[in-house]
């Protein structure tokens, strides 16, 4: 729909949302003429219309709801209150309840993915949406509570000491909050599915908190609630505060860990699930810290691609990689190739295929030892024309290209053609427990027909178990991988694996690696 004077419907609303929604209600009253005029000149009668209606609906919504109207303190976007008005208005209520604070929350919340949102629309187009975010988020609320936008897309939620808040309740209301902003939101013609996490802090797992200590901590459960993937909600606890400090440590530490080599390759073997032969390694990173030992890479990756550092990361895990090859080659082992794993970030490096032509050259090695793992989201998604071109010239490069995490990222066949994918890695969701599991079996047998067809090959992620490597043998799949077949081992320990398969394995399930 459009304004009788061309002006798109959503950008007249938006026009005409901020000045109303930042006016106090007495003021809203006595500026209708000016905005009635305003209106007529922008929008026609089709904009007094939008007034007439939003004047009264704005009016009554001032009464019998928080409203933060403290001079100074008010987002002028959206008309809530901002972070300042939020810790005041949790000050009020701490100073109110007297004793234990046992009845006072608060609770931050943000929306998922934002800055991919901004980078697809306009400024105008995002100011909509986080309008439109605000106002359901605001009609989610109890009676007492009050809502705040702190920044971007981060909104702030002070609990009302009424409805004597604990973990249970906590929790419904931010499902509800999740619920209340999931329905489609019409931005330019698209349809924008929203989804936000949040954090909350209860009073009483603090000592003697104020209004801004309860905002940090619900910050804190928010962020951890956003390391457990989109519309998740967390709790706030000491615990996850000082696992928050130990990853800041970690931040200050990772660039020199990078120079010092104390990040290192570790390789996992890919075998054949017909013949138990060796049929490629995956090189993972693993940090060796001089003082806590092996730092898991759920900690340390997030850290490091936090800090841009995943590209420098990437440089260390090709030469380990390539390295390694050219070891085992002068050692007489038969490693047909190494497996490297790259971001969204790493290639949308314009520079990638050279740097890899180089790499290879350097270490003497045809481009068919170095296999490109990339996570399906990546080519299902193809937001970024370099990333197009830098997979297309690796493929043209000779190097092999492998879909990774597959089935959880609806990638389009045309999607694997056009890449020229070799061969596809079943997610382990897929795998756990697939010889008991029908459905599972049926889901896997359904993949492993399709890469049939397409004369791509297909490599199980997670074996864990004997009976899970016998039964994806059975449905046909070619490859495995998996703490049942090797752990992720250090070079000379992967060495040493290799020497103990058995020389000559003939092609039946039979033989198995060690």
């Amino acid at each position: 729909m459009r304004s009788t004077v061309g002006l798109p419907l959503h950008r007249l609303i938006a026009a005409l949302a901020g000045p109303i929604g930042r006016l106090t209600r007495p003021v809203m009253l006595a500026m209708a003429p000016m905005l009635l005029l305003a209106a007529l000149t922008l929008g026609g009668n089709l904009g007094v219309a939008l007034v007439l209606l939003a004047l009264p609906l704005t009016v009554a919504s001032a009464v019998g709801r928080p409203i933060l109207t403290r001079e100074g303190t008010r987002d002028p976007l959206t008309g809530l209150g901002d972070r300042a008005a939020l810790t005041a208005e949790l000050d009020r209520i701490l100073g109110r309840s007297g004793g234990p604070p046992r009845s006072v929350a608060a609770m931050v919340l943000e929306i998922d993915g934002f800055k991919q949102i901004e980078q697809r629309h306009d400024r105008v187009a995002i100011e909509w949406l986080l309008r439109i975010v605000g106002e359901r988020l605001q009609d989610g609320l109890r009676d007492g509570d009050t809502l705040a936008r702190l920044d971007g897309a981060c909104f702030g939620l002070a609990l009302s000491s009424r409805h004597q808040p604990d973990l249970e309740t906590a929790i419904q209301l931010g499902q509800r909050l999740q619920a209340a902003v999931a329905d489609p939101i019409p931005v330019e013609g698209l349809q924008i599915h929203v989804t936000v996490s949040l954090g909350f802090a209860l009073a009483l797992r603090l000592v003697r908190p104020d209004g801004a200590d309860l905002v940090q901590a619900a910050t804190l459960a928010l962020i951890e609630a956003q390391r457990g993937g989109s519309n998740s909600i967390r709790c706030y606890s000491e615990a996850m505060r000082h696992r928050v400090s130990l990853r800041h440590d970690l931040a200050d530490e990772v660039a020199a860990a990078l120079d010092r080599g104390d990040v290192v390759a570790h390789f996992q073997p890919q075998i054949s699930l017909r013949s138990g032969r060796l049929t490629g390694v995956e090189a993972l990173a693993r940090w060796h810290h001089p003082e806590r030992g092996l730092i898991p890479p759920g900690e340390f990756l997030p850290v490091m691609e936090q800090a841009g550092l995943m590209g420098r990361l990437g440089e260390v895990m090709v030469q380990d990689g390539l390295n390694a090859l050219r070891l085992w080659d002068a050692a007489g082992l038969d490693v047909p190739h190494v497996a490297i794993n790259f971001s969204q970030a790493e290639l949308a490096d314009p520079r990638l295929v050279d740097r890899l032509a180089w790499e290879l050259d350097r270490f003497d090695l045809r481009p068919d030892r170095l296999a490109i793992e990339v996570l399906e989201t990546v080519v299902a998604k193809r937001v970024e024309d370099v990333v197009v071109r830098n997979l297309s010239g690796l493929s043209g490069l000779g190097c092999r290209l492998d879909l990774d995490d597959f089935g959880t990222g609806h990638a389009a066949i045309t999607s694997i053609r056009q890449f020229s994918i070799q061969r596809i890695k079943i997610d382990r969701s897929f795998v756990t427990r697939i010889d008991n599991d029908a459905e599972q079996q049926k889901m896997v047998s359904a993949i492993l027909t399709m890469a049939d067809r397409l004369g791509i090959e297909t490599l199980a992620e997670g074996v864990e178990t004997e009976a899970e490597r016998d039964m994806l043998h059975r449905l046909g799949c070619d490859h495995g991988q998996g703490f049942g077949i090797g752990r992720p081992m250090p070079r000379l320990e992967t060495e040493a694996w290799i020497r103990a398969i058995p020389p000559s394995c003939p092609e039946e399930p039979s033989c198995r690696a060690v």
